[in-house]
């Protein structure tokens, strides 16, 4: 589903060159549930970006779905971003005067579907995350735990082929970081591949393979 071959990723010039990542070889398969991770500055935000198709490779390819996204122009990017890419965030991302039922709309508005539809479909999202009756509320008035729910709606309402989730138990109690993952394994077993970046080995050993990342390289993959 996902190849990143040979992917190397460089910052800046001459004496301030910074290697992000070097020659980086990772394949995703359809219904993974992939754990990634590393000590900061290992690389492994980096690889999540270019996965994500928020950041392009320096050198190297990347194959989504047998797509080489690196010779994509810029709204080539965004609609195959759109289309294919669901995110969790850390921060969860949510607009603050919205409701959750308008944030998870959000995705479907890019990709052009009628109200009527983003209505239906957004429902049935949040009520797939256990929010059928927070429909109207703003994220203000949401646990943490709620909000990351709906950033988790809004990933998942247009049906992506890989879904991209970086730290997303992050600022989350443990109760809540429970739930959460329950519900990514509940979507895994829904049949969604999911690539989740960590730094907690509690939280990494809910996935079903691990990869370790070590100065912009795969150091171990099962």
């Amino acid at each position: 589903m996902a190849k990143l071959i040979n992917v190397s990723k460089i910052y800046g010039h001459g004496s301030l060159t910074v290697k992000a990542l070097d020659k980086l070889n990772l394949e995703i398969n359809q219904g993974d549930f992939l754990a990634v991770m590393g000590a900061s500055g290992s690389g492994k935000s980096t690889a999540m970006n270019i996965l994500g198709c928020l950041d392009r490779p320096t050198h190297g390819s990347y194959k989504l779905n047998g797509i080489a996204v690196e010779e994509l122009n810029d709204d080539s990017l965004a609609s195959l971003r759109n289309q294919e890419l669901g995110f969790v965030f850390q921060q969860f991302h949510l607009l603050p005067e919205a409701t959750a039922l308008e944030n998870v709309m959000l995705p479907m508005i890019y990709a052009g579907i009628p109200l009527s539809t983003r209505i239906i479909k957004a429902k049935e999202a949040l009520d797939r995350v256990g929010l059928a009756d927070r429909t109207g509320n703003r994220p203000n008035q949401l646990s943490g735990g709620q909000q990351q729910r709906v950033a988790i709606a809004r990933a998942i309402i247009n049906q992506p082929a890989l879904l991209l989730a970086d730290e997303p138990t992050g600022a989350l109690d443990s109760k809540t970081t429970e739930d959460v993952l329950n519900l990514f394994e509940e979507l895994h077993t829904q049949g969604i591949t999911l690539v989740l970046v960590t730094h907690e080995d509690e939280v990494a050993t809910r996935a079903k393979k691990i990869v370790r990342f070590s100065d912009g390289k795969v150091i171990d993959m099962p």
